[in-house]
């Protein structure tokens, strides 16, 4: 099959104002695509258009759009407006989650609610809206981004890896049920990621062991990761069904 490009292609990142969702987003717009950086709340709104506009020098288009998607209708409207502004949609990657360090014996209903809100709920209608508007036999792309913590023998986060395990299911499912429409659907799985939205749930020591995992003893770089979800929504297309664990050597399966 002939080299895929990025070049006029629609993409909707979630959570893609700032850190691997920014990166996504400017990476993929350098290469000609226009970016729909989607973000969740006023704190990230500067860093969104910032993203956008950073998009737009680099010669793609980009237009950056607020949604709280633990709430369907946000979800619809994220890619009604790219839809409206851009004509279609071609990739969705969706990068959003919140993560929750706690034993089980102290986890409240509202935090396990709230983690499935964000890291099961959004991801599930996330894939369903960008399958319904990637056309038919378009190279489509459905990208979520999970956490190696799913192949982790460990306490703490059963809430977090928890409630990001079912998006394997829902994955495997879309990429059968849309496979004969030509539209690729995966998972990729980053090790601990060195960005600010690591650091909080964690403390010296366990920093320290994270970092002692991989095979350079460092944590995830964002930049190893962009360049996996780049070939997975290009060249890539051929990979459908999969959880493709991006970690140094972090966790294996």
């Amino acid at each position: 099959m002939p080299a895929q490009t990025l070049t006029g292609k629609v993409v909707v990142v979630g959570g893609g104002a700032k850190n691997l969702g920014g990166l996504i987003s400017t990476t993929l717009g350098a290469d000609g695509a226009m970016i729909a950086v989607h973000y969740n709340s006023g704190a990230s709104a500067g860093a969104a258009e910032e993203t956008a506009a950073a998009v737009k020098r680099s010669g793609g288009d980009a237009f950056a759009i607020q949604g709280d998607l633990t709430k369907v209708p946000e979800v619809v409207r994220l890619f009604d407006e790219t839809v409206r502004r851009f004509g279609t949609v071609h990739v969705a990657i969706n990068t959003i989650g919140k993560v929750l360090k706690k034993p089980i014996v102290e986890t409240a209903e509202e935090e396990y609610d709230e983690m499935f809100a964000v890291n099961s709920k959004a991801a599930y209608f996330f894939i369903r809206e960008a399958a319904r508007r990637i056309p038919d036999h378009s190279n489509g792309k459905i990208i979520t981004v999970l956490t190696s913590l799913l192949a982790a023998f460990t306490g703490l986060y059963s809430v977090y890896a928890g409630s990001k395990a079912p998006v394997e299911h829902f994955t495997r499912a879309a990429a059968k049920e849309l496979g004969p429409r030509g539209i690729s659907v995966n998972n990729v799985a980053p090790g601990p990621m060195d960005t600010p939205f690591f650091y909080p749930a964690e403390d010296a020591d366990s920093i320290a062991y994270h970092q002692s995992a991989s095979m350079n003893g460092k944590l995830t770089d964002i930049r190893d990761i962009v360049p996996i979800i780049k070939f997975l929504v290009t060249d890539g297309w051929w990979i459908t069904g999969q959880t493709i664990f991006a970690n140094g050597g972090y966790t294996t399966r």
